[in-house]
């Protein structure tokens, strides 16, 4: 009788002969069948479930993909959490200089982008924002972004502009001091000297130029044309006196406001630059460094643009509180 205990369990696998009896072995196999389609079952399911989870997982990487192409940010020159030394980047120059008279010695035949948090202590930068503040404080636009221009007196008020130094008077001794100016022109001599320093021509062939001012960039819808800072351009081209731009950051991306990065529009791999309070960026104004700064989603960023030029024509003074 062993023999047939031992062969009958086999049967089933090996399909069964005619003139088999019912022996243990057959009587086990419907238990056998149903236990291997719940198993099929059961990977099946899984099957379709893992499908699911990575095609999901899929389908937002390419979402996440076509996004992140659509911005075009690929790579962050400097990231606000850091602080940085120096950084340049080389980048070739555009022929846009050629269609203005050319000053040796200055104008550029060195192109880049340079940034550094090792010029302008984050004191400083809080001092000149209060200067900002104060003046912006007078006006502001009905839209996201307001102006002052300490040069000028242009300042925001509206839809429109209005001279501060004329519209207030003699109201301005008691908005400003000449430790505020005197600051404020100790900053752009060291702005000056390190752009110079980087692209290696001389700081004293270097003129301030217009327009040259403070920004102050919140997430308010647009009402005019003026509001639309973002906008890709080239300096160069909007002002035609820009040879060199620069920006004094006074305020904290991701801490005082979300969006307002500046981007670099590059071919194919665009770049970034987070703001940080007393972060100073510079570059050659050409279309070699087009560039644009995002919308503010929140919050309200602060900065200064300071820009200088080769010709002495373009030049004009420090700001002086009269």
């Amino acid at each position: 009788m062993a023999p047939q205990r031992r062969g009958g369990p086999r049967a089933p696998e090996g399909g069964g002969g005619a003139g088999s009896g019912p022996d243990r072995g057959e009587r086990r196999r419907p238990s056998s069948v149903k236990k291997s389609r719940s198993q099929q079952e059961l990977r099946r399911k899984w099957l379709k479930a893992a499908f699911l989870i990575s095609s999901a997982v899929l389908g937002g990487l390419l979402s996440w993909s076509y996004l992140k192409n659509e911005d075009g940010v690929t790579e962050v020159l400097a990231h606000s959490s850091e602080s940085l030394q120096d950084r340049f980047v080389e980048v070739p120059c555009s022929e846009d200089y050629d269609s203005h008279k050319r000053f040796e010695g200055c104008t550029p035949r060195k192109c880049g982008r340079g940034i550094t948090d090792a010029l302008i202590t984050r004191e400083e930068a809080e001092r000149i924002r209060r200067i900002a503040e104060r003046g912006l404080s007078l006006g502001g636009s009905d839209g996201g972004a307001s102006i002052l221009d300490l040069h000028s007196g242009a300042l925001s008020l509206g839809k429109h502009f209005v001279n501060l130094y004329r519209y207030f008077g003699d109201k301005i001794q008691d908005v400003f001091t000449e430790e505020d100016f005197q600051l404020y022109r100790d900053i752009r001599q060291r702005i000056q000297h390190r752009i110079a320093q980087a692209f290696g021509i001389s700081s004293s062939s270097m003129y301030l130029t217009k327009p040259t001012f403070f920004s102050r960039i919140n997430n308010t819808e647009a009402k005019t044309a003026h509001d639309e800072y973002w906008h890709p351009h080239i300096d160069k081209v909007a002002y035609g006196s820009f040879d060199y731009t620069s920006l004094l950051y006074l305020s904290d991306y991701a801490e005082d406001f979300g969006g307002g990065r500046f981007v670099f529009m590059d071919v194919g791999s665009n770049k970034t630059v987070e703001p940080r309070s007393g972060r100073v960026s510079f570059f050659t104004s050409g279309s070699e460094n087009l560039h644009r700064v995002e919308k503010v989603r929140w919050g309200t960023r602060y900065a200064v643009t300071i820009s200088f030029t080769c010709n002495p024509d373009h030049g004009i003074g420090d700001p002086v509180l009269t």
